[in-house]
C-alpha cells in the first residue's frame, strides 16, 4: 500500500489468561508470579514466537512495546483486554525476561519501547526503568499516548524525560478522537478535529518526540468495529453499504507531516520575531535527508495571519488563512 518502506511496531494488550492472576482477558490482572519465573519467561517467549511467525511471511518489525497501556491492567473492571505492570514490574520483566529473550533470538535488532501509556507517567516511569542498568541496556525508546494530555503538560512530562535520557527516542504511539465520554464518536468533515491532530503533532515534534501515530487506519460510520463498543473517529471513514470511503480533515492534516517529513529528517531551529510570537501561529521546521527544508504552519485562529519565512536562500512573504494548515518546502542549495 505504501511506496515508502514502513517501520512496523507491535504492541501486546494481554497474555493468555492462564498466565494472568485474574485468569481473564479484561479487568485488573498481572502476570502470575514474579520476574524471572516460568510465567514471565513464557510470556517473553510469546514475543519471540510472534516475530518468528510474521517473519515466515516476510513481515519484519522495527520495534515492539513491552505492553500497551500497562497501567490499564491495574484498574478494577477495566473493559478492554489488558495486562497490568507497575514501572517496577516492567523494569524487572525487561531485565530478567523480555530483554534477554529478544537479545538471544534472531530478532535482536528489534527495538524495545517502554511505557506505551499516557505521558503523565513521565518522567517517573522512565526513571524507574532506565536508571536500572539491567533493564536499560535492552531498551531503545519510550512510547506515549495522548488521552490524558490535558492533565499532563508536555513541558512537565516529555521535556524532562528527554533531558534525563537524551539517548532514548520518544514516540507518540497512540492517539484518536472520540475516545472520551464527552466526545461524539464520528463527525464527518470536522475541521476542528484536524486542528487537534496538527496541534498535538506540532507540540510533540517541537519537544523532542520522534513521531506520532494515529490509532486507526480506517473505521466504519459508527466508529468501529470494536468488540467493547469503544467507537471513535478516524482519518478515513468507510461506508461499506455504499462501497465508498471519506477522507476526513484529520487525514489531510496528517498528510502535511507524513508526506513532507520522511524518516531521517531532523528538526532544526526556527527563530520567530517578537511580532510572530504574539500571533496564534504554530509551526515546526525540519531538514530532510534530500537537503530540502520543510516548514509546517498551523493557524487555528479565526483570522488570517501574515508572516514571512527567511532563510539564507531567500525570503517569502505569506499569509496563513484562518483555520488553515500549510507546508512550505524548498532546497537550500
Amino acid at each position: 500500500m505504501s511506496k515508502r518502506p514502513l517501520s512496523l511496531y507491535a504492541s501486546p494488550w494481554t497474555s493468555p489468561t492462564w498466565l494472568k492472576t485474574s485468569e481473564s482477558y479484561v479487568g485488573k490482572g498481572t502476570l502470575k508470579g514474579q520476574a524471572g519465573d516460568k510465567y514471565h519467561k513464557t510470556w517473553a517467549n510469546y514475543f519471540v514466537r510472534f516475530l518468528d511467525e510474521y517473519a515466515k511471511h516476510n513481515v519484519t518489525f522495527w520495534a515492539v512495546t513491552a505492553e500497551n497501556e500497562p497501567t490499564a491492567g491495574l484498574i478494577n473492571n477495566y473493559p478492554f483486554q489488558c495486562l497490568g505492570f507497575t514501572a517496577e514490574q516492567q523494569r524487572d520483566f525487561i531485565a530478567q525476561d523480555l530483554g534477554p529473550a529478544l537479545a538471544n533470538s534472531s530478532h535482536r535488532h528489534v527495538q524495545l519501547i517502554i511505557l506505551d501509556d499516557n505521558r503523565l507517567h513521565l518522567p517517573h516511569w522512565a526513571r524507574v526503568v532506565l536508571e536500572d542498568e539491567g533493564a536499560a541496556r535492552y531498551v531503545h525508546g519510550i512510547g506515549i499516548h495522548w488521552y490524558l494530555d490535558f492533565i499532563g503538560p508536555i513541558q512537565d512530562t516529555v521535556l524532562p524525560t528527554h533531558e534525563l535520557f537524551p539517548d532514548y527516542f520518544i514516540l507518540a504511539t497512540e492517539a484518536c478522537i472520540g475516545a472520551h465520554f464527552w466526545e461524539r464518536d464520528v463527525i464527518l468533515g470536522c475541521w476542528e478535529r484536524g486542528n487537534q491532530y496538527s496541534h498535538s503533532i506540532l507540540t510533540n515534534l517541537n519537544h523532542f518526540v520522534a513521531g506520532w501515530t494515529d490509532w486507526n487506519l480506517a473505521l466504519d460510520l459508527e466508529g468501529g468495529p470494536n468488540w467493547v463498543k469503544n467507537y471513535v473517529d478516524s482519518p478515513i471513514i468507510v461506508d461499506s453499504s455504499e462501497g465508498i470511503f471519506y477522507k476526513q480533515p484529520m487525514f489531510y492534516h496528517m498528510g502535511h507531516f507524513s508526506k513532507f517529513i520522511p524518516e531521517g529528517s531532523q528538526r532544526v531551529g526556527l527563530v520567530a520575531s517578537r511580532e510572530s510570537k504574539k500571533t496564534a501561529l504554530e509551526y515546526t521546521a525540519f531538514l530532510r535527508p534530500d537537503g530540502a527544508v520543510v516548514v509546517v504552519v498551523l493557524n487555528r485562529s479565526p483570522q488570517d495571519i501574515t508572516f514571512g519565512l527567511a532563510d539564507t536562500v531567500g525570503l517569502v512573504a505569506a499569509v496563513a488563512p484562518a483555520n488553515s494548515i500549510q507546508t512550505y518546502l524548498w532546497q537550500r542549495q
